[in-house]
């Protein structure tokens, strides 16, 4: 089973602690997407993080209610922002954020970094390490069918594999609406995995001990209610 795979099936079930939290995340980011243009058929950006949080089983009415909420015109202003920095023994992190206060976000950030043995970098001191990828994945089809697709819509995947009954296709990330598309013309309507992620070159393996102050780490980020996406090279 490759890394991001992995990755992504980690972050899943982390989320999958507390729906509550993830469904307002999700909110957030459906609102921020869908303020100028609520409509996901002319908004790109908007259909992506639709389709990305229907994988994540977000009810929809939460966005429904999110895009209603951005067509009221509401002046709430929203940053996006990324930090990086090292947990213990030098673990590489990303920390993506959505915030409309990034005093208390970066404050945030760097007291859990600090907290459990790890510290806040500057902007490119760990971002080298990792490639932004595409990850789309879905059943009720065949690894064949997905392949003889992909050179038809002449899309060039950096890797196709199956795991039980699902098929999941690694592209690069500009390649994203293109291996939708893919999957789209073989029937699939609702997607398994839709998601750019960020995966790492290299990744390590942390001792016992540094492994749980990792883990009480990536708790502590996500507790943030700031805090949407975090990508590491750890192996969990």
């Amino acid at each position: 089973m490759s890394r991001h795979w992995n990755n992504i099936k980690y972050a899943k079930a982390a989320k999958d602690k507390n729906r509550s939290k993830i469904y307002s995340k999700f909110g957030l980011e459906i609102y921020v997407a869908a303020k100028g243009e609520p409509d996901p058929e002319i908004n790109r950006k908007l259909a992506d993080v639709i389709a990305k949080a229907k994988t994540y089983n977000v009810p929809r009415d939460i966005i429904e209610r999110a895009i209603e909420k951005a067509k009221g015109g509401n002046e709430e202003n929203y940053s996006e922002i990324r930090y990086e920095g090292y947990g213990p023994s030098g673990a590489a992190v990303i920390v993506d954020c959505l915030t409309d206060n990034v005093n208390r976000t970066v404050s945030v950030v760097r007291a859990a970094f600090t907290k459990y043995g790890g510290s806040l970098g500057v902007s490119g001191s760990v971002a080298y390490m990792f490639e932004s990828i595409a990850v789309v994945s879905a059943t009720g089809i065949t690894e064949e069918q997905v392949l003889e697709a992909l050179i038809e819509h002449d899309v060039e995947a950096k890797d196709i594999e199956v795991e039980g009954e699902e098929v999941i296709v690694t592209a690069d990330s500009t390649d994203f609406n293109k291996v939708q598309e893919v999957f789209k013309s073989l029937g699939v309507v609702e997607f398994s995995t839709c998601e750019i992620t960020m995966e790492p070159q290299t990744t390590m393996t942390l001792s016992e001990e540094d492994l749980v102050k990792f883990e009480r780490l990536i708790d502590a980020l996500n507790e943030s209610e700031d805090v949407q996406n975090i990508y590491h090279n750890v192996e969990m």
